[in-house]
């Protein structure tokens, strides 16, 4: 296993602790959204460190990481159902070849879009939140989203959800492109705590 593949897999634990707050909370932090996001747009990236910009952003999701598998550390079941829901989404998604070319023309158009706004503007994220629900959503299980019923209603949530599973389908693509499997949970788990440790 290589070193490397705990990096998208933070990046998954990272984002699925951003859309809790979003979804219980209604609360959209730009600045660490911001990294998370950008990686919908590097599709051609020389190594994994590159997709996201921001360390931190990483290190935040190692430390999840650490803690969801650490017998000490604290879990969070919720986190761990959405990752896992990325990752079967993603799965899906990789199997149909008329899905993802439309998902890369769609982010193709998104680059223009890009050159006049920021990631976290709100047309952007509502141009996000539309590739999600219109090209990546269909072709998988729905992701079961728990929240305030209140603030799931409202649509400035929605795409802000959207747009940062998007991100969580991203990070889940570069995952397994590093090889990562749902076995090395199981036979691998101390080496992905030791390589989510060094990232912190």
């Amino acid at each position: 296993m290589q070193r490397e593949v705990v990096i998208p897999l933070a990046a998954m634990c990272q984002i699925a602790k951003l859309v809790q707050k979003c979804a219980r909370y209604g609360t959209f932090n730009r600045h660490e959204a911001d990294s998370l996001l950008k990686s919908i747009t590097i599709t051609s990236p020389k190594n994994p460190q590159d997709v996201y910009e921001d360390p931190s952003a990483v290190k935040q999701g190692c430390r999840a990481l650490v803690d969801q598998l650490s017998a000490q550390g604290e879990k969070d079941v919720e986190m761990v159902k959405y990752v896992g829901s990325l990752m079967q989404l993603e799965r899906a998604l990789s199997a149909n070849d008329k899905a993802m070319s439309e998902l890369g023309k769609r982010i193709e158009q998104l680059d223009r879009q890009l050159q006049h706004f920021d990631i976290v503007d709100e047309q952007i994220i509502g141009a996000l939140a539309d590739i999600y629900s219109q090209v990546v959503s269909p072709v998988g299980p729905k992701i079961q989203i728990f929240g305030k019923p209140e603030l799931l209603k409202q649509s400035n949530v929605q795409h802000q959800i959207r747009a940062l599973l998007l991100a969580g389908i991203r990070s889940a693509v570069l995952w397994r492109q590093l090889g990562g499997k749902r076995r090395q949970f199981f036979f691998a788990k101390k080496k992905i705590i030791a390589a989510a440790q060094s990232y912190i």
